[in-house]
């Protein structure tokens, strides 16, 4: 939703707000002002952590997913530094209450990472969507949004940020090639406007696969929030995609899911010390 409004600049910062339209990114200058607002106004970039779901869905080895330790570091530390190198510094973790206790055993505040940590707890939760809308009286401006049992140290998140507010997009999909499509969440392109979401998919007769599916990290705008849906996936994602409010952003890199032993055994292999 945006409402008209009327400015008065002076000459010299109108010509500065004029030299950033590239006529393919930034088009007019009342989508470079916008720009350049979010651009100032990401000192206070938000970004939510989600672990959704029962308690006991969410454990390796008797060990919550959020403690465990990969290369020195537990899961959340890495996932938060990972943030804050790219400048969100208010960041929202929704958990059930057992996982919010063993986070805040190592993050606490999170001021001697340099963010600051708000924690919200899920009491039940019917979906993905249901869990995220616990922070829609939080968040007031576009926010990021990744699931918290993945590690995803290579994924340029200021890239995915970037096109999103250049895109005026409404909601940005981090996108990985996959050979295995029927395993998450399988996208189609018309440009960078995301047209089908399918979860897991089954292959139909006469139907190709894309191997373009969602890694669950994502930019959106809060009206997301309102919008009807439990679930992410199965509800609000093909919602937005039919009514071409959807975009893709493709990644080179891709994050890895920590949901077993042999998943962390796996990461820890190939894992860098940050």
């Amino acid at each position: 939703m945006k409402d008209k409004i009327s400015i008065t600049l002076n000459k010299q910062l109108l010509k500065k707000v004029d030299s950033s339209i590239d006529r393919l990114f930034i088009r007019n200058r009342s989508q470079a002002i916008e720009v350049l607002l979010k651009n100032y106004l990401d000192r206070e970039k938000q970004a939510v952590i989600l672990f959704g779901g029962p308690e006991e869905k969410l454990m390796i080895g008797g060990q919550y997913i959020p403690s465990i330790i990969i290369k020195g570091l537990s899961l959340i530390e890495k996932t938060v530094r990972k943030l804050r190198e790219n400048g969100f510094r208010e960041i929202y973790i929704i958990a059930r209450k057992k996982i919010l206790e063993s986070i805040f055993f190592i993050l606490k505040t999170g001021s001697h990472l340099g963010v600051k940590i708000k924690y919200i707890e899920e009491k039940k939760s019917s979906g993905s969507a249901s869990s995220l809308k616990l922070v829609k009286k939080e968040i007031s401006n576009t926010f990021l949004m990744v699931y918290g049992d993945i590690l995803f140290d290579k994924i340029k998140i200021n890239d995915l940020w970037n096109f999103h507010l250049q895109n005026n997009s409404f909601v940005t999909l981090s996108l990985i090639t996959f050979d295995k499509p029927s395993l998450k969440g399988e996208v189609f392109l018309d440009g960078s406007d995301i047209v089908s979401f399918n979860q897991k998919p089954k292959k139909k007769a006469g139907k190709e696969n894309s191997y373009l599916v969602w890694c669950p990290i994502a930019v959106c705008e809060p009206e997301m929030l309102h919008y009807e849906g439990s679930s992410l996936e199965e509800n609000i994602f093909p919602a937005l995609a039919k009514n071409r409010l959807l975009k893709g952003y493709i990644s080179a890199e891709r994050e890895t899911h920590i949901h077993s032993k042999k998943d962390l055994e796996e990461v820890n292999k190939n894992a860098k010390i940050k």
